[in-house]
């Protein structure tokens, strides 16, 4: 069975903790009564309540005492309430501290706009040295925790609420910088997906359009964005990054800037406040993110002569 992105965070991270001592679990009152970290280490399994700030203030402090935090929150609890202490453990401090992020986008859904985070990426971004990563299937989100409790850098890692999808065809045991999951030629339009949902969308347009290319990236902080916009230079010319993001601080924002002789357009977010319930993809398409938006944008290209 495929596990969603925050399942196979925690397997991945209770397996790891079976061979180093120093791997902490902290969550913020969202674990659950079968969290399978709590099952299997309990002693290193500490759940603060909501209390998201503190929770990565006492983070900070074990990473500084020689273990390995791993942080998890909703989306906009770790990104916007406790976006101070972000900034001082994962930033000024540079602790080894990963941040896991579920309920990223509007995967909260019927929850609403306070449980909805369409603004992280921008928030985390503006963060010198901190890795972020977006993964897509559940094999990519278990290599980005395994690179994670392998270094000593501060990571952000942003996933959904429940969705499973099977992961991309052709990926290794590491994510790399860009996965070429559809080559075209050079004059076709290039979609490039960003998160779980970008990339859903991306591979849904694609089937309804058989020339478009599709790039999938899973790290989206500058010093990945940079090597990454090397790749795609030299790929195609017209770009349409799609992400379940507001447009200023994401990708398709950075993106323009780092391709200054490509055409970059971006499927997003927009300023809109859904205002209805729904599951996940109907609050997505109040705010315009269905596979039509993405077609629609590949449209407003002008035809190769």
């Amino acid at each position: 069975m495929t596990l969603s992105g925050r399942d196979a965070y925690r397997d991945e991270l209770t397996r790891l903790a079976a061979h180093d001592d120093r791997i902490l679990c902290l969550e913020a009152d969202l674990g659950g009564r079968n969290h399978p970290f709590a099952l299997a280490h309990p002693d290193r399994f500490f759940n603060f309540g909501i209390a998201e700030a503190a929770m990565v203030d006492m983070a900070a402090g074990l990473a500084a005492g020689g273990y390995k935090p791993f942080v998890s929150t909703f989306a906009p609890f770790a990104a916007l309430r406790a976006a101070e202490s972000l900034k001082l453990t994962l930033g000024y401090l540079a602790m080894d501290v990963t941040v896991v992020a579920p309920y990223a986008g509007v995967s909260g859904a019927w929850f609403g706009t306070t449980h909805h985070c369409l603004e992280d990426l921008a928030v985390l971004r503006s963060i010198p040295g901190v890795v972020i990563a977006a993964p897509y299937g559940e094999r990519e989100m278990r290599a980005v925790v395994r690179a994670a409790a392998a270094c000593d850098r501060p990571y952000y890692i942003r996933t959904g609420r429940n969705a499973a999808y099977e992961s991309l065809p052709r990926q290794g045991d590491r994510p790399p910088i860009v996965h070429w999951d559809k080559e075209t030629d050079a004059d076709s339009v290039c979609l490039v997906s960003v998160g779980e949902e970008g990339t859903r969308l991306s591979l849904e347009a694609c089937a309804m359009r058989t020339d478009l290319g599709h790039a999938h990236l899973c790290y989206l902080d500058h010093a990945h964005l940079i090597e990454a916009a090397k790749s795609l230079a030299g790929r195609h010319s017209r770009y349409v990054v799609v992400e379940e993001h507001r447009a200023e601080g994401g990708i398709a924002e950075a993106l323009a800037l780092l391709l200054p002789t490509a055409t970059v357009l971006g499927v997003n977010a927009g300023h809109g406040w859904p205002s209805l319930g729904g599951d996940h993809r109907e609050v997505m398409a109040q705010l315009g993110l269905d596979p039509n938006a993405v077609l629609a944008a590949v449209d407003r290209f002008e035809p190769t002569p």
